[in-house]
């Protein structure tokens, strides 16, 4: 099956709703910021676009303590059959078309996006430029909160569509996977670190910050281009060898859809990342 593709242009969504309506899909914002956990959601009750819902990163995104969550870190992954009710509160059905958006080049969207292809929810797609795109583009905004017509817990069938890997089989591992990491290339480095209490990386991890991938329009950047990027990457590394991560589990998602839009298989996720990596002492740790 060919799979819808995994970003769409504000006009292309802008005409879509024009000639459906916003009842036919469900379009959820998933603003968030790091500093201010409340701020997203402030902000989408300010403005969304028409129809949209709100997904919150913590708590609709991430099993944060005490909930059971499939691994640690920052921003835990959440069980696939917790994730199954969220997705029912959000009004998402196997058949549900979704488009997922946010004001920061898509970072917070990617999570969404790879979280509902992981269960495997193939209607999927992240608004391109999120929403700075869609007001360039001219399209409409409204306030306050839209409650979606709630449905059953989504459908679990199976084993996950997308492959994780968790910090045991990664250590095993080390070595013979190709580990790319997403974060700034200070962080990367370890020459800063403003959120984990241990600076640096994994070792033998490849840097690609998600930042790399977005043109100065926010907008990612052609697919051609994407792929020759991670081309030159990877070298002659096999690209079904490739993990990604970066400090949680959030903006390595986003190097996922890059690649996805650029024509490589998925690859895995290790979605504990640098956060649940660095809490233990006796792992190893590269600077530089």
């Amino acid at each position: 099956m060919t799979l819808p593709r995994p970003l769409i242009r504000a006009d292309a969504l802008a005409a879509r709703l024009a000639g459906t309506g916003p009842a036919t899909m469900r379009l959820l914002d998933v603003r968030f910021d790091l500093a201010r956990p409340s701020a997203g959601e402030a902000a989408y009750l300010e403005g969304h676009l028409p129809g949209a819902g709100y997904a919150h990163l913590e708590r609709d995104l991430s099993a944060m303590p005490p909930a059971a969550a499939l691994c640690g870190g920052r921003h835990p992954l959440p069980r696939r059959e917790d994730f199954a009710r969220t997705l029912g509160r959000l009004g998402i059905a196997p058949h549900t078309p979704v488009v997922v958006y946010d004001a920061s080049g898509g970072m917070y969207a990617a999570r969404a996006w790879w979280m509902l292809r992981w269960m495997g929810h193939d209607d999927v797609a992240v608004l391109d430029g999120g929403l700075p795109a869609w007001i360039a583009a001219g399209g409409a905004l409204e306030t306050g909160r839209v409650e979606p017509a709630v449905q059953p817990p989504y459908p679990l069938a199976g084993a996950p569509a997308l492959q994780t890997i968790d910090v045991q089989a990664l250590q095993q591992r080390l070595g013979a996977l190709t580990l790319i990491d997403a974060r700034g290339p200070e962080r990367y480095r370890g020459e800063v670190e403003p959120l984990d209490p241990v600076a640096g990386h994994i070792p033998g991890a490849l840097n690609r910050p998600f930042t790399a991938n977005l043109g100065p329009d926010g907008c990612f950047r052609p697919a051609a281009q994407l792929r020759q990027d991670f081309e030159v990457l990877l070298g002659e590394r096999e690209a079904a060898t490739v993990v990604h991560q970066c400090g949680s589990g959030v903006s390595a998602c986003h190097n996922l859809l890059a690649m996805a839009v650029a024509g490589f298989v998925d690859g895995r996720l290790y979605p504990g990342s640098w956060s649940e990596w660095c809490a233990d002492p006796a792992r190893p740790v590269e600077r530089g």
